[in-house]
């Protein structure tokens, strides 16, 4: 009897678990097999009409997506106390033994609540995040979140967040804080005082009744800019920040979020950095912190799209959660940071990098226009500007380098030229499956492989720059030259990347001229006023005017007749650029010059126009008049001012000024091979080949 009566007991709970999930689950949520032979005999009504039930099925609590398995929701729950829940939710007894803890221990879930217009409160536990896209405010008023590698803590001012579609999407994640150890009833009741000034009653008492220790509470505002206003203004442009897509689950956070302005992604829309890549930031901050000079110099190489730019952008982010202050090498040309493109520049990052480039562009401490999107043909010169831009670098902070992503044939010889001239201490080595071989740049390798204007024989290292022809470019204190330094060799991580694109050989080109315009386009935000003031055309704002005999100009990319020069400047992207020579003994003009200088660029301009009677240039420039006072030289390049900007003008009717259908290509200049300037290394090419033609011909 008593066999029989523990055997009732033990199918009692099974038996009651059973019919209660049958009761609860929906009519139409089935196993995974059955679901497929069923999907195959519904027309596409039916099917709809499934989805549709299915949908409501899973608004309603239960999960058909783990195979038929209930997960009741948390108001569900608490709306059905009878004794079925009561009998589910309690432990299983057994004789002579206590209870047990239940199996499915009860999770913090991610809340978010609207809190006004353009607001909404995001409560996130403890190692959980929230991925989105669009661009938003983040406040944290308790806790602590990270953002891309940068941790923002309770008290700490707001971050301006962009998550756009050109990149991959940002994530808000709950870290742990280093506070000290309290009480619940303390951290509510210093929760409740950080939430007084943010929210409204309503607000504060939502958060209360779903507060836990473990989580942080976010302030998501949404966010206008005049860049970001300037950028969407143009057709086509308004994708980058918010895609509208079809959604099923349109529920109160989704109207949430619609009003701050961001949309909720999917994890696998994030970022996603493999095991090599987090130990090289880990092993990275940690040198940073414990240098004994504390600057170290961090130079990433690799080949195109793998990342290089993404990782600098959350190493930035992660030193700036333990050092004041980081300095910026930009070398490569294309795909520049916090600059237009054609640009070599040195930057002292003190902010955040929460965004891609064309949203955080910023005025450098020492920057040269080279004035093509890539160094080919013309690599003497691109050292050169090199050497004089890292001059300025004083070594006060840790200095991070860039460098392009050519690195085969004479792009490789030009990197290991480069770690020479440079002597970092780390050289972080991108590696993919996707790209050609490329060997490991150890210290034993770059001593012992010339370089494209650097010999291997040259081993004594004097500075840390181990040619003697270098050292005339760099100055030292006194003290230091009494007790020189040798650098011993940089220390190589490599680091493999799944870096995923949508770059392919066949429109590389393309999508990189997108992310340039982008890039000119986000600099010539700069030139409206900030919101909530209205944006105006280009054409509607006013010009400075400048004398034709006030600056000099030179033509970088290109040879072009003088009586053509005018021709050139005209509705062109110029540098507005200080040389050390004085152009103001000059009567009329225009002054030209007979070589590219190497010279300060201290901003970028648009001449929309020239007057020619009166001998004046009509420029654009977001650069205020106190520096402009110092520009006495326009370098005009191959980066041009994005068609968009030029098509899409407002207010003019009728035919567009600069644009035109009746275009003849054969004309001298017309295309971009015609009148390219020849350098001496493409000279020498066409002699070299020249005697192989004519035994052809013969």
């Amino acid at each position: 009897m008593a066999d029989t009566l523990l055997l009732v007991r033990k199918r009692g709970p099974i038996r009651s678990a059973w019919k209660r999930t049958r009761k609860a689950r929906p009519q139409l949520t089935l196993s995974r097999r059955p679901r497929r032979r069923l999907w195959t005999l519904l027309r596409w009504c039916g099917r709809r009409r499934l989805r549709r039930r299915l949908l409501q099925a899973q608004a309603a609590g239960a999960d058909w997506r783990e195979g038929g398995c209930l997960e009741r929701s948390a108001a569900a729950a608490a709306a059905k106390k009878t004794k079925t829940a009561v009998l589910s939710a309690a432990p299983r007894h057994t004789s002579g033994q206590d209870s047990a803890p239940s199996r499915f221990p009860k999770l913090p879930v991610r809340l978010l609540r609207p809190a006004g217009p353009g607001r909404a409160l995001l409560l996130l536990p403890l190692e959980q995040f929230f991925t989105f896209s669009g661009i938003c405010r983040v406040t944290c008023l308790y806790g602590q979140v990270q953002v891309f590698g940068f941790t923002i803590s309770q008290g700490q001012p707001s971050r301006d967040v962009f998550s756009t579609y050109t990149h991959s999407r940002l994530t808000i994640s709950a870290v742990p804080s280093s506070m000290p150890e309290r009480s619940k009833k303390e951290m509510k009741r210093e929760a409740r005082t950080l939430l007084r000034s943010h929210l409204n009653q309503d607000d504060r008492c939502w958060v209360m009744k779903n507060f836990s220790p473990m989580c942080s509470i976010v302030l998501l505002e949404n966010l206008k800019t005049s860049t970001v206003n300037f950028i969407i203004s143009h057709p086509g442009l308004s994708y980058i920040f918010v895609q509208e897509s079809l959604t099923f689950q349109i529920n109160a956070e989704y109207f949430a979020l619609r009003s701050v302005g961001i949309k909720k992604e999917k994890k696998k829309n994030a970022h996603h950095f493999t095991d090599s890549i987090l130990s090289a930031l880990e092993e990275l901050v940690s040198d940073s912190c414990e240098e004994a000079d504390g600057c170290p110099i961090i130079l990433t190489c690799g080949p195109q799209d793998v990342g290089k730019s993404t990782f600098n952008r959350y190493l930035i982010n992660q030193l700036l959660n333990s050092v004041s202050c980081i300095d910026y090498l930009e070398c490569d040309l294309g795909q520049t940071e916090f600059t237009p493109p054609g640009c070599i520049s040195l930057l002292n990052i003190t902010e955040p990098v929460l965004g891609p480039p064309f949203t955080h562009q910023r005025t450098p401490q020492k920057m040269v226009y080279y004035g093509k999107p890539a160094c080919k043909n013309d690599y003497e010169n691109y050292i050169e500007i090199i050497k004089y831009v890292f001059s300025s670098y004083k070594r006060e902070s840790p200095l991070i380098v860039n460098t392009m992503g050519w690195v085969t044939d004479k792009g490789l010889l030009l990197l290991i030229d480069l770690i020479r001239l440079l002597s970092p201490s780390h050289v972080v080595q991108f590696t993919s499956g996707r790209s050609k071989y490329m060997p490991n740049l150890t210290p034993n390798y770059v001593d012992d492989t010339d370089g494209l204007y650097t010999k291997s024989r040259f081993k004594i290292r004097n500075r840390g720059f181990c040619l003697p022809e270098f050292a005339e470019y760099f100055e030292f204190a006194d003290e230091e030259k009494e007790s020189p330094a040798f650098f011993s060799g940089h220390k190589l991580l490599c680091v493999q990347s799944d870096f995923a694109f949508r770059k392919t050989p066949r429109n590389r080109d393309s999508h990189n001229k997108i992310l340039r315009d982008l890039a000119v386009l986000g600099y010539l935000g700069q030139l409206h006023p900030p919101v909530p003031k209205p944006l105006y055309p280009l054409q509607g704002l006013t010009p400075y005017q400048v004398p034709f005999n006030a600056v000099a100009l030179r033509i970088t990319h290109a040879d072009v007749a003088p009586t053509h020069v005018l021709y050139a400047v005209n509705a062109s992207w110029v540098g507005l650029c200080r040389i050390l020579d004085d152009v103001r003994g000059h009567a009329r003009g225009p002054i030209l010059l007979a070589q590219t200088p190497i010279c300060d660029c201290l901003g970028f301009g648009i001449c929309r126009g020239v007057d020619v009677e009166k001998r004046l240039y009509h420029i654009l420039t977001p650069v205020p008049p106190e520096e402009l006072r110092n520009v006495n030289c326009l370098l005009v390049g191959a980066i041009s001012v994005p068609h968009c900007v030029l098509k899409n003008q407002r207010g003019p009717e009728g035919m567009i000024p600069y644009i035109t259908t009746d275009y003849n290509l054969k004309l001298p200049g017309a295309t971009g091979k015609i009148g390219t300037r020849e350098t001496e290394e493409t000279c020498k090419e066409k002699l070299h080949l020249r005697p192989k033609f004519y035994r052809k011909r013969n």
